[in-house]
């Protein structure tokens, strides 16, 4: 004798069929964005729960944020299509993954790499942690497991989902600043450099070396005035 509380999936994997007062139950639930739980005793259902998640007033910020970036926003979840679909619609989600299984999750990850897409993941649990491997990017939350934490290439201390927007932000604005700083680099090596050598002496165009040292120096200057300006960049959402 034993008692099971499950999903779906538990339904599928025990191979056990609702009776259609359950499966209008689900039904009605889903319709409602509930998800429902089955309590099974020695395999047999014996009563079910809808239960419904209360979207957080954060989670809108964040969806909205990445798409103003041209991001776009799968949600990869073990619950009922149903409440999956719902919960995306309300928020704006881009595409939807439901009912999976925790050992397929990386599988969905490598599936989105195929299609040619960049894949930062996020997650907290220990089921979440091979699809934080898996992706280009993983983004573990500091309040979640060990091995989430420890899979991870990027960790957020707070557990706020606009944090992911604004690291997307982050890492735009630190791209750019590598560019506008290759280019003052180039700068000085391009033009300074082989003027100060004396490439263009010949028709009486030339740099002296001293000119050619404070050059030099001014281009570390800026370069790293430059890096430091990324400190006031806005990255709230």
């Amino acid at each position: 004798m034993g008692v099971s509380v499950g999903g779906p999936n538990l339904l599928r994997y025990l191979e056990v069929e609702p009776s259609t007062d359950l499966e209008r139950f689900a039904d009605e639930a889903g319709a409602r964005g509930e998800g429902v739980v089955y309590v099974l005793h020695d395999e047999e259902i014996v009563g079910a729960v809808a239960l419904a998640d209360v979207i957080r007033e954060e989670s809108f910020e964040a969806i909205d944020a990445l798409h103003g970036m041209g991001v776009e926003v799968a949600m990869l979840t073990g619950d009922d299509a149903d409440v999956a679909h719902s919960v995306a619609d309300e928020l704006g989600i881009d595409t939807v993954f439901a009912e999976v299984l925790p050992e397929d999750k990386d599988e969905k990850i490598l599936e989105l790499q195929d299609r040619g897409h960049l894949v930062a993941m996020v997650g907290d649990g220990v089921n979440d942690a091979p699809a934080l491997t898996r992706a280009d990017v993983g983004i573990a939350i500091g309040s979640g497991t060990d091995v989430a934490v420890e899979s991870a290439d990027v960790v957020l201390v707070e557990n706020d989902p606009r944090d992911v927007a604004s690291l997307v932000r982050l890492s735009a604005k630190s791209y750019r600043k590598m560019q506008e700083n290759i280019v003052w680099a180039a700068g000085y090596n391009v033009f300074a450099l082989p003027l100060a050598a004396g490439i263009l002496a010949p028709i009486g165009i030339l740099l002296s070396p001293a000119v050619g040292a404070v050059l030099m120096s001014a281009s570390t200057v800026i370069v790293a005035i430059n890096a430091q300006l990324l400190r006031r960049a806005d990255l709230s959402v």
